[in-house]
């Protein structure tokens, strides 16, 4: 649910561009970073930001008329960190906002920092957290993945509630209609989106084992010891393949 062209409050759209903007700069510094040390990890990054645009610009018919869609920020997020999405949100949104009349100017600031900032560290900081219980790395991929999606939404209901509290019994009660009208369809795509990176991240395992090392993503899945036979030898015995992802 990206908030529509105009529906903020001026002040509020303000606001958040404010709020969003330090977010943003720091995260295009981290892309420039990433590309100049890590050039191989280019594709990856091109194809984080086209998983995001393409997930995020689906929309579901939810209730009231309304619509509700993925984010795709959860893949990026792990792969990249949370800094680099909060700049690709960017870049995602303004060109959904231009082309698809997806969201909108206006509301940029507010949208980014649902989706792009709010979402992708609280994804990052579970998918972490996972990790060091011992949580599986494709189940805590998964709950981080679920995270970036339902997060977004319920700062989204924040945002909305806080613009618009209820006359008679304030800004919580506005806040809990808010998520009631996207509750139904949200959760079930969090779900599914969850399982489509799972799938991604599994994929990316095999395939891009070499790229995943240098942008440090074994480290911080406290995978130094799978990393070296992902990148040298694909693992092909069931038992290496089970090692690969603890």
């Amino acid at each position: 649910m990206h908030i529509a062209e105009g529906f903020l409050p001026a002040v509020h759209a303000a606001a958040w561009t404010a709020v969003a903007a330090p977010f943003v700069i720091h995260g295009a510094r981290e892309v420039v970073r990433t590309v100049r040390q890590t050039p191989e990890a280019g594709v990856l990054l091109g194809a984080a930001g086209a998983f995001t645009f393409v997930m995020s610009a689906v929309k579901l018919p939810s209730v009231t008329g309304s619509s509700s869609h993925p984010t795709g920020t959860g893949l990026g997020t792990i792969v990249f960190r949370p800094p680099v999405m909060a700049f690709v949100a960017t870049v995602v949104l303004l060109f959904q906002a231009l082309l698809l009349a997806h969201g909108g100017l206006t509301t940029l600031g507010a949208n980014v920092f649902s989706m792009g900032v709010a979402g992708p560290w609280i994804a990052y900081a579970a998918f972490v957290a996972c990790r060091r219980v011992a949580v599986p790395l494709l189940g805590a991929v998964f709950v981080a993945a679920f995270l970036a999606d339902l997060v977004t939404y319920l700062v989204t209901s924040a945002q909305l509630a806080l613009a618009f509290p209820s006359a008679e019994h304030g800004m919580w009660h506005s806040m809990g209609e808010f998520l009631a009208v996207f509750a139904l369809t949200q959760i079930p795509l969090a779900i599914v989106e969850a399982l489509i990176v799972v799938v991604i991240v599994s994929v990316l395992l095999r395939i891009a084992a070499r790229e995943l090392d240098l942008l440090g993503f074994f480290r911080r899945a406290r995978l130094e010891g799978a990393a070296a036979p992902a990148i040298d030898d694909a693992p092909t015995t069931n038992a290496e393949k089970k090692e690969a992802v603890r």
